[in-house]
């Protein structure tokens, strides 16, 4: 599901400079650009055959990121970096955080309520998944717990939060993970490389957490968003005994034929 909102950053006082950026060969910020090596080519060697049947190419192309108004440049570039692992998008989250606070948007406006915490678990097959939770104020008693599964490309650190502060306002605990290869997780950025296994780090991962001390004897519910809702549904036919109950919104349940031929 593609979530737009339209964001308006207010800029302290005095106003960010709008100069173009530097150039990055020069830039003090250099070393956070990725590298590119360009291949040797040996002038001698000889085209590859070509056969009489018929091939289909596919060409691969990455647009680049045009500047963020209303940051500086230094953020800019930190920005523009390759996301594909964990620590150039942690690098991001790090330097982000201040800029996300002051989002002009309703989900950042809310006092946090209660206490969050963040922390990485390693799972059975080695990877660092980031954790998060947000309880109420402390002589608060719970509810019970909502555990989410984000959608694909997200993370459980950006608009989510808005949206865990308001659930933890009505009495509840909220728990939520990056999934490996999104977020501030490990993995390849966006490669899944099994659903199941998607759906095995969920179970792993809440099944820990369910154990804590604050929940014991309180309802747990699953939220799944988007391609969460599929991962929450796949967790629930493993488990379907583990949970309260699911809430789902707008979840994968198909799988687009036109994908599927692409496939083939």
């Amino acid at each position: 599901m593609d979530l737009s909102f339209t964001l308006r950053f207010r800029p302290p006082n005095p106003p960010l400079s709008r100069r173009k950026l530097e150039s990055p060969i020069i830039h003090p910020l250099k070393r956070f650009l990725p590298t590119f090596h360009r291949p040797d080519i040996n002038p001698n060697a000889k085209p590859f055959p070509m056969s009489s049947r018929t091939h289909q190419s596919t060409v691969v192309t990455a647009k680049l990121n045009k500047p963020i108004d209303g940051v500086s440049e230094e953020l800019n570039l930190i920005a523009s970096q390759n996301l594909d692992h964990a620590p150039a998008r942690r690098r991001v989250r790090s330097a982000f955080v201040q800029v996300q606070q002051e989002l002009d948007h309703p989900l950042f406006k809310m006092t946090p309520p209660g206490k969050t915490y963040e922390w990485y678990e390693r799972n059975s097959r080695g990877l660092e998944i980031f954790c998060k939770r947000w309880i109420p104020e402390p002589g608060v008693r719970m509810k019970g717990a909502v555990f989410f599964c984000h959608g694909y490309g997200d993370t459980c650190t950006f608009f989510f939060e808005g949206i865990a502060k308001r659930i933890v306002a009505s009495g509840y605990g909220v728990y939520a993970l990056d999934h490996p290869g999104f977020g501030l997780s490990e993995g390849l950025h966006g490669y899944i490389p099994s659903f199941d296994e998607l759906a095995d780090n969920v179970i792993e991962q809440y099944t820990k957490i369910k154990g804590r001390p604050e929940l014991r004897g309180l309802p747990c519910f699953l939220l799944g968003q988007s391609m969460g809702g599929a991962v929450a549904l796949k967790v629930h036919l493993k488990e379907p005994r583990a949970w309260d109950g699911i809430i789902l919104v707008a979840p994968m349940c198909r799988v687009s034929p036109s994908f599927l031929l692409l496939q083939r």
